[in-house]
């Protein structure tokens, strides 16, 4: 049988990858071809182009409301956020055209509904050449990874700096999957596999889903790939600089696709196909990994629902919250591992010692593979947040993630815990990351006030399906919180001053009518020299002591409702 959508990557046989337009072209076509298939636009991205979807529907019906109600599982797959990596956009498309003529795949997918992102950073897409990725082997030409407003898109979950992500968080609360896939290919050590992954690292999940995951969901897939031809091993991230010093787990926070997934308690995974592969190779291993992973969600259709269910639950009841995790070095597992041996010769064009791997020695061997993590802090989880609704940049990611808020019906005032910052740092040398100068290290404590909050301010309650995503944002010390982005910078500024020859007098007559603060400030003088040298210092220690400092300086603006 021809079949009746051949791919750009068929026609020019083994090296080439879809541009846009001829993307954009075959989804078009498959969408009037098949009536199992409907392609849909979802808002635009930065460089004003529609973001598709397409949407593999066994029973032709494409209604989120409907799908979600005949209980179908949905897996969402994306391709291209960063398009120098691309055959998951080759392979998707030759895995839907299958599945839309194919008779295997119609028990498999009565129950599963498939959705596409084509190709997400349109603008990296068409930014296309032959050289930005120095490292791999093919296709001939792909695109770049910056976005139009050259953005690593892979870094924007949380902060939403780009309308792609918008458009994608869009389509991610509206259908809320089951399983996503998010198509790489890997950079680093060189080695024998062509098929890695990550999967979210072990404490971002309650266990219930993520030993699932783990201990049942991989290694089956794992096992589906290995029949098809392709070992998987988990993405080659070194310990030390090869990968004989063991494997660690990756990091993935929010501000990544899967990191965001799992706030949401979707079962997630990178695929990394390895960049030293032949570009044909690479693209018949994101489709084993795609099609293992869908015919694992047909077998265990129930299993799964009833996981995230509970993962849901779980999370909504619970007392506490887990911030920072961080990788326990104490702890590892021993798994297989295909290398080849490492050395060390000169090089040709510096004359120091070089590394390079030798496939004319390859090995098995048992190496550490670190993939456990533990939380640096345990916070109490309150029974309400309220957010002003002048901070309305995070107002509108709250409400682009469905997140439950009600508005107050009047000025009131409450009894809130607020934080106030008392340190953080930055990235040294001040670069930027991904187009901020995220803060990190942050310290704090928290005061019990009676803060006015006005009508149309969000009182948001914490038992929710959203609860992993308002604690990970609105805790100032989580790793991706919109405090670590710069959403709430003007805080950190003291907006009103004084003279010092006009605020002299009321300083002294201060202090002379609060005789604890006046003993206070002696007991500074005597024990600080530097201060007791510096009068402005003296004066300005009296002016954020008395009435006249404004208490809104380094008060993170979101209050803490704590329950009973």
């Amino acid at each position: 049988m021809h079949d009746p959508l051949i791919t750009p990557f068929e026609l020019h046989k083994t090296n080439y990858s879809a541009t846009y337009q001829e993307c954009k072209d075959w989804y078009q076509k498959a969408d009037a071809t098949f009536e199992t298939i409907k392609v849909l636009d979802y808002g635009l991205t930065d460089g004003g182009h529609p973001l598709q979807l397409a949407i593999y529907s066994a029973d032709k019906d494409f209604s989120r409301e409907s799908l979600h109600q005949k209980s179908k599982r949905i897996i969402l797959i994306m391709n291209a956020i960063h398009p120098g990596e691309p055959e998951g956009v080759d392979a998707s498309m030759l895995l839907l055209r299958d599945m839309a003529t194919q008779k295997e795949w119609a028990a498999i997918l009565k129950n599963i509904v498939v959705l596409i992102i084509p190709q997400y950073n349109i603008e990296g897409v068409i930014n296309r050449s032959s050289y930005s990725r120095a490292n791999q082997d093919g296709p001939e030409s792909y695109g770049f990874r910056g976005n139009g407003e050259n953005l690593d898109l892979n870094r924007d979950f949380i902060k939403c700096d780009s309308k792609n992500t918008r458009a994608f968080e869009q389509i991610f609360r509206e259908w809320n999957p089951d399983v996503f896939i998010d198509n790489h290919t890997s950079d680093g050590a060189d080695y024998q596999y062509t098929l890695t992954y990550i999967s979210i690292m072990s404490g971002s999940l309650p266990p219930v889903l993520g030993d699932y995951i783990n201990n049942n969901l991989t290694p089956a897939i794992g096992k589906r790939c290995a029949a098809d031809g392709f070992d998987m091993i988990p993405y080659v991230e070194t310990f030390k600089e090869t990968p004989d010093s063991g494997i660690t787990g990756f990091a993935a926070t929010p501000r990544y696709s899967m990191g965001y997934a799992g706030l949401w308690n979707t079962i997630a995974y990178t695929v990394e196909t390895h960049m030293l592969k032949p570009f044909d190779e690479r693209l018949k291993a994101n489709y084993a990994f795609m099609k293992a992973c869908i015919n694992e969600v047909y077998l265990n259709d129930n299993k799964i629902s009833a996981l995230r269910n509970e993962a849901n639950s779980i999370r909504q009841n619970a007392k506490t919250c887990d911030l920072q995790l961080r990788m326990d070095t104490a702890k590892y597992d021993l798994i297989d591992f295909k290398g080849y041996e490492a050395g060390y010769k000169k090089s040709l064009l510096t004359g120091a010692d070089r590394l390079y791997y030798d496939r004319t020695k390859p090995y098995i061997k048992k190496v550490p593979y670190y993939n456990y993590f533990k939380p640096l802090l345990q916070i109490q989880k309150p029974e309400y947040y309220i957010i002003p609704q002048a901070c309305w940049k995070a107002v509108e990611l709250l409400k682009l993630n469905k997140i439950i808020m009600t508005p107050l019906d009047e000025d009131t005032i409450m009894s809130v815990d607020m934080y106030y910052i008392d340190g953080y740092e930055n990235a040294p040398g001040k670069t930027p990351s991904n187009g901020h100068y995220q803060h990190h290290n942050v310290k704090l404590h928290s005061e019990k006030q009676q803060v006015t909050f006005h009508k149309g301010d969000y009182l948001i309650i914490t038992n929710q399906e959203g609860i992993e995503y308002i604690i990970q944002t609105l805790e100032p010390q989580a790793d991706d919180s919109y405090f670590s982005w710069n959403f709430f910078d003007g805080f950190l500024q003291q907006r009103e001053y004084f003279s010092d020859y006009v605020f002299e007098d009321m300083a002294f007559k201060f202090i002379e009518d609060h005789p604890e603060i006046k003993t206070e400030f002696e007991n500074k003088k005597k024990t600080d020299l530097t201060f007791a040298n510096n009068p402005k210092s003296q004066i300005d220690w009296v002016y954020r002591h008395s009435p006249y400092f404004e208490k809104t300086y380094m008060r993170y603006p979101v209050g803490r409702v704590m329950g009973e």
